[in-house]
């Protein structure tokens, strides 16, 4: 008599739940989470409109989008912005080295207008001139070699007076790269003028 009675209480309870659970929620009732602000809605849906749905517009977007960078990065590498440069041109230590070689004259940077004087004079029919060329060819190697040694240990010994205790590898290779290059074809393209301190 009291069992039939606690299920008959305990049915219509359990029915409540169940209808309760299927009524739509009421639009007022908060959400748990912040309504977006109109302006973040709308760019929600402007980026789910605007993903691509197969893999040809997938490609294309991305090769337009690559090309933008290297457009990006092509104007940087000639004005000397530092937002877009490639990685291996970013940061202070980067650009102290860049401005530092190119503060000073480089003997490699002469090298190509210097051998094509050797090689036109290696090609005249004359002895005395042929043997001259070749004594030019070991001066301007040897040159080379001593200007390059020199600015190595200058270079180095400026990164450890400016740039104490920071990571500077790679920079005086970095810095022998780039003084080999001619100075107008160097990228990024020099922004300091020749014997200014940098």
């Amino acid at each position: 008599m009291f069992r039939s009675r606690a299920k008959e209480e305990k049915a219509p309870a359990d029915k409540a739940q169940v209808t309760d659970s299927k009524q739509t929620r009421d639009p007022q009732a908060p959400k748990g989470r912040p309504t977006p602000k109109r302006n973040e809605a709308q760019s929600q849906r402007r980026s789910v409109a605007s993903t691509p749905t197969n893999r040809k517009d997938a490609a294309k977007r991305q090769r337009e989008e690559r090309r933008v960078a290297m457009e990006r990065q092509r104007q940087a590498l000639a004005s000397g912005d530092e937002r877009y440069l490639p990685a291996r041109d970013k940061g202070p230590v980067r650009r102290f080295v860049r401005d530092w070689v190119d503060s000073r004259f480089n003997v490699a940077e002469f090298f190509l207008p210097l051998a094509v004087v050797i090689l036109v004079l290696s090609v005249l029919p004359f002895n005395a001139v042929k043997s001259i060329a070749l004594l030019l060819w070991l001066v301007v190697i040897v040159l080379i070699l001593v200007d390059a040694v020199v600015a190595i240990f200058r270079l180095r010994k400026r990164l450890a007076e400016k740039f104490p205790g920071q990571d500077t590898k790679g920079a005086v290779f970095y810095g022998f790269a780039r003084s080999l290059q001619m100075r107008r074809l160097r990228l990024p393209k020099p922004q300091v003028k020749r014997g200014e301190r940098p």
